[in-house]
């Protein structure tokens, strides 16, 4: 935790920006560490030194050229961006004093220069700190992740009494935190997972009540044994061949919360395949239902006492996945989409 009585500014912020776009899984040379000079502030600017920010698979989206209202791409030599925490080292903005925690947007940098704005889902403001709520867990159970996983649920899948709940990439930030939710609500949760270690941690540490190893012993056969009278509630996180079986054990009147898809975040969109059973939704009378943590900005007092709750009494963990250093957070960013955390990547500074 650092201490804003000893940090001073910078002569320099070093950042990591984008060396080239990526041909498939990104490589260490897609990326570059820079240094810029620090020339102090404008008004209503304030210097932040950042602490942890978050590694996130869906920016895997952006490294590559495109036109998403959503997913802006980065060009060749933009500063990477993503969610961050850290502390109030100089401030010429109203509200935001010397040694406050600030939540943001300015990560993969070790220092930020934030401009403070009206509210909105990405504009910076000052988080409450304590033993319960960790400057990290803004990143993760408290911040976007539990959000994500907390709507995804209870708003967007419509969760309801006696719900059978299956949550692909169960051992990721996002995955791990719907399959906690859906049990701490009193549902049967199935999961699939790309390793065996995975299916166990969800299994014994997270309290799954079934998973399996879709690498191993594929879709059709893992939902069939973890759920063989169906599903009613899917939480996709990976698209693709996952979303085609859960389609076929979807019970009558079921839901999925679109929320991700990993599984094509590697593959130019010409040559990612499509979903060919859809027919099920009808046949089934099924709702698809694609979703954005931003879309539910303002339930996010609402999630934070849920799992601010959880967490105190011990029955929500929170796993991390944490490197440490800036020169670190490409390789944790190309681990992370090749499958090998497990919880929430971070990158502590």
């Amino acid at each position: 935790m650092t201490d804003p009585a000893t940090v001073t500014a910078p002569a320099a912020i070093r950042a990591c920006t984008l060396a080239r776009h990526p041909n498939g899984l990104p490589v260490a040379g897609d990326f570059a560490i820079v240094e810029t000079p620090y020339n102090g502030l404008a008004p209503n600017q304030l210097l932040v030194k950042n602490e942890w920010f978050s590694v996130e698979a869906v920016l895997r989206r952006r490294l590559d050229p495109g036109d998403s209202p959503y997913l802006a791409p980065f060009s060749i030599g933009d500063t990477l961006d993503g969610w961050a925490v850290g502390r109030v080292v100089e401030s010429r903005a109203a509200g935001f004093d010397v040694g406050s925690y600030v939540f943001h947007y300015h990560g993969w940098r070790d220092y930020g220069v934030l401009t403070a704005v009206e509210p909105s889902w990405t504009s910076p403001r000052v988080i409450p700190v304590d033993h319960v709520q960790k400057p990290e867990y803004f990143l993760g159970a408290l911040g976007p992740s539990g959000l994500t996983s907390w709507a995804g649920l209870l708003l967007v899948g419509q969760l309801a009494e006696n719900d059978v709940v299956y949550v692909s990439a169960a051992a990721g930030a996002i995955g791990g935190l719907a399959v906690q939710i859906a049990k701490l609500k009193g549902h049967r949760v199935v999961a699939s997972v790309g390793s065996d270690e995975k299916a166990a941690f969800v299994v014994d540490v997270l309290g799954a009540d079934a998973a399996f190893n879709y690498r191993t012993e594929g879709l059709t056969a893992g939902l069939a044994r973890v759920a063989p009278d169906g599903i009613d509630l899917y939480f996709d996180n990976v698209g693709g061949e996952h979303l085609a079986a859960a389609l076929e054990v979807l019970r009558p009147g079921g839901r999925v919360a679109l929320c991700g898809a990993v599984s094509t975040y590697n593959t130019a969109e010409a040559d990612q395949p499509g979903v060919k059973n859809l027919f099920k939704a009808i046949e089934q009378g099924l709702t698809l239902r694609g979703f954005l943590a931003r879309m539910y900005h303002d339930r996010l007092p609402d999630m934070r006492a849920d799992i601010s709750a959880w967490l105190a009494d011990g029955r929500l963990v929170y796993p991390e996945n944490v490197v440490e250093g800036l020169d670190e957070a490409p390789g944790a960013f190309i681990g992370m989409l090749e499958g090998r955390n497990i919880g929430k990547t971070l990158v502590h500074l």
